[in-house]
């Protein structure tokens, strides 16, 4: 298990933040299982859903930025766990454009890749590997969205979200599977020890081009659509 224990470049738990912050939640006084379920409701809920820069940065960058997707919530929450001595391991995949339609609008959505890099993480804990992929949407978000769009066969597709279950997706974890983009998975990349590995085999495929676009213009508006929908005040 030392493998899934490690410090790595991304996963930098012994930065001030990330220690500060295990400090003041006194996270390491908990179990093992109260530890896991209050650092990935940490990591689910008080850093919201949004795009950062890009997939490979450092999980106290990811803390600073206060927001995060699949791959920069995974690290973050990776690096947290492994801190307090939490075996953690990264799934790789991609994901198909389709579940970020209506985070991402019209001309940007059709250039934009049709294949997402996608990864949830693994946790190991009474001696079973649990996934912990429905961290990617903090609650206010999730619940807004549920609200704006009912889905009469409860399986929806867009906004970052793919899942079968709409109205009840399993992103509570009480040493269970979490999910909530599994369903537009369409590629499987296997495991990994760190995201570190992940993403010096696979990236984001972006020509140069590309790339300047969406870290200065598209990530932004994505950032917008998702911060109107989770600020939007809805009537019961």
């Amino acid at each position: 298990m030392e493998k899934y224990l490690k410090e790595t470049a991304l996963l930098d738990y012994n930065h001030p933040s990330i220690k500060n912050l295990i400090q003041e939640k006194k996270w390491c006084k908990l179990n093992n299982i109260e530890k896991v379920q209050q650092i990935y409701n940490f990591v689910r809920d008080e850093i919201q859903f949004g795009y950062n820069l890009k997939d490979s940065i450092q999980a106290s960058t990811v803390l600073d930025d206060g927001y995060g997707q699949c791959n920069t919530k995974a690290t973050l929450l990776m690096a947290l766990l492994r801190a307090v001595e939490i075996p953690t391991r990264l799934h790789g995949f991609t994901i198909n454009k389709s579940l970020q339609k209506g985070a991402i609008k019209g001309i940007w959505y059709m250039l934009s890749p049709q294949n997402i890099l996608h990864s949830w993480v693994e946790v190991y804990i009474n001696e079973n590997w649990f996934v912990l992929e429905g961290v990617i949407l903090d609650k206010q978000y999730l619940t807004n969205l549920q609200k704006m769009y009912k889905s009469t066969s409860n399986t929806f597709c867009g906004f970052g979200v793919f899942t079968e279950n709409f109205d009840n997706p399993p992103i509570d974890w009480n040493l269970s599977n979490t999910y909530i983009q599994d369903k537009g998975i369409n590629q499987d990349f296997g495991i990994f020890d760190s995201p570190d590995d992940f993403y010096s085999q696979h990236q984001q495929q972006l020509s140069f081009i590309q790339g300047i676009i969406f870290r200065n213009i598209v990530r932004h508006l994505m950032n917008k659509n998702v911060d109107n929908i989770r600020n939007t005040k809805i009537a019961e």
